[in-house]
Formats: C-alpha cells, sequence, structure tokens
C-alpha cells in the first residue's frame, strides 16, 4: 500500500505500480469540471485530480481489468468516490456525450524495444495498444475547444510525442524538462496542449532533488498536499 494525505493506494494487483512520473503528472496537469484520466492504473492520477479540483467529476479508464478493478476499490476507499468513476475500456472505444475540460495521461511509450514478458506490464509500457496516433486522435475527438491536455514522457520520446500532438492540430502550451539532480540530463518531460496557439509558452527545467537528495524546493512544493 501507498499512502498519501487524503487517500492511499492499493496496487498488489496492477502492473503499474505508484511512481514519481504518476504523483508528478497528477500534481502539476492543467483540471477542470471535467476531466478523463488515460491509463488511470491504480487511480493515482485521477485521485490527485479529484484532491486539487474540488468541483471536478473524473472518469478513469484503463484496459487492463485487474488494475480497473484495483482503481475503482482505491477510488470506494477515497474521501472522492462520488465523483470519480473508473471505466474497464480501451480509449479507442471511450465514448462521453461531454467534452472534457481536461485530459491526463500517463502514456505507454517504449515503441520499439523488447517487451517485458509479464503480459500486463507489457500492456501498461508498450504503446502498441495505443500508438501515439490513436492517443491524439482521442484526445481530439473528446477535449473540449478550451480544453487542455497534459501528459509525462521520457525525454527520448518528447519530439516524437510532440510532432503527433502538432499533426493532430496542437498548440504545446507547457513544457517543463525534469531532471533528478541538477548534474543529470533531464529524464522525464511534463507536457501540456491546447488547440489554440498560446500567448505564453511556459518552459522550464527543473529538479526533483538537490545534490544532498532533498526534494527541491520545487517539487516539494508542487507535491505538499499529497506526500507524507
Amino acid at each position: 500500500m501507498f499512502t498519501f494525505k487524503q487517500f492511499h493506494i492499493e496496487q498488489d494487483r496492477t502492473a503499474m505500480k505508484v511512481g514519481t512520473d504518476g504523483v508528478l503528472l497528477g500534481a502539476w496537469a492543467e483540471g477542470g469540471r471535467t476531466i478523463l484520466d488515460i491509463g488511470t492504473g491504480t487511480g493515482l492520477v485521477a485521485l490527485m485530480m479529484a484532491q486539487r479540483f474540488e468541483d471536478a467529476q473524473v472518469v478513469g479508464i484503463d484496459i487492463d481489468p485487474d488494475a480497473s478493478e484495483q482503481a475503482r476499490e482505491n477510488v470506494a476507499a477515497s474521501p472522492f468516490s462520488s465523483r470519480i468513476s473508473i471505466l474497464h475500456t480501451s480509449l479507442q472505444a471511450f465514448k462521453t456525450e461531454r467534452k472534457c475540460d481536461a485530459i491526463v495521461s500517463n502514456p505507454p511509450y517504449f515503441e520499439h524495444s523488447l517487451k517485458n514478458p509479464d503480459a500486463a506490464r507489457a500492456v501498461a509500457r508498450h504503446a502498441d495498444s495505443l500508438p501515439f496516433a490513436d492517443l491524439f486522435s482521442g484526445v481530439s475527438r473528446l477535449l473540449a475547444e478550451e480544453g487542455v491536455f497534459s501528459a509525462i514522457v521520457p525525454m527520448d520520446c518528447v519530439e516524437r510525442f510532440c510532432s503527433e500532438a502538432y499533426l493532430s492540430g496542437f498548440f504545446l502550451l507547457r513544457r517543463y524538462d525534469l531532471k533528478t539532480t541538477p548534474r543529470k540530463p533531464s529524464k522525464r518531460c511534463l507536457v501540456a496542449f491546447c488547440r489554440r496557439r498560446p500567448d505564453v509558452f511556459d518552459r522550464q527545467e527543473v529538479c526533483l532533488m538537490d545534490d544532498g537528495g532533498v526534494r527541491s524546493a520545487w517539487y516539494a512544493a508542487l507535491t505538499k498536499e499529497f506526500y507524507l
């Protein structure tokens, strides 16, 4: 179990465990009154978004039946159960009558690497079941005109990810390159996209830890409402 200030996460039946990527996305992503979490896994990001945006209705979707069931249980045990729905479905099959103000995803991204022998973990980590083109096709179909799509991707995927976004008619609104420590190269990238060219593009390089291995001021401030 992983315990946060307002909820806890059971993760014994999900392929992808609670990690820094999910916490960063859940604490950083743009929100709204209707939020979709694509590839919800344990339900972590959906729960974080519900905590941050008190008027939001959140839907989390996942193609893994075990992950979907565990996410439902994590949501049911939380203070936000009335505002979060978890559905076992693919993005390609998901439909909603109301467009989403915000969409978030920690997407599968290993497009050409060897697959993990654990089938569920392979599905969670590999883009075969959700290629970037399909992801942005789904986002384009489901996102409101003024909505924002936020994601976290590895640095070696970010240019390809952004290119797919541009091909789908999206503009980069925010980009934060994430270093583990000041002396290391950036390993992850938080990105946010919108449908209209923004007046201001927010680009930053940030660190998770200082040289002594302590959470940076930026990371501590970002996550202070979640970490114990």
